[in-house]
């Protein structure tokens, strides 16, 4: 049997394909959830906290 361009560009691209459908399964699967919260969080782990918390931030509006 004989594999043409076109028989190997399809096999790529069904390989593709379900490579895609897999990793959005993964992402999406609830069972992963907590994990993928702690890891949101990760950019803001060497931010120093406030050290008046009960104060409101300075915003740009004047109305009340």
């Amino acid at each position: 049997m004989e594999m043409s361009s076109g028989m190997i560009r399809g096999l790529g691209t069904l390989v593709v394909m379900i490579a895609f459908v897999g990793l959005a399964i993964w992402v999406f699967n609830a069972k992963r959830n907590p994990e993928f919260a702690q890891a949101r969080m990760l950019p803001f782990a060497d931010d120093p906290l406030p050290e008046t918390p009960e104060q409101d931030p300075a915003t740009r509006s004047n109305r009340p």
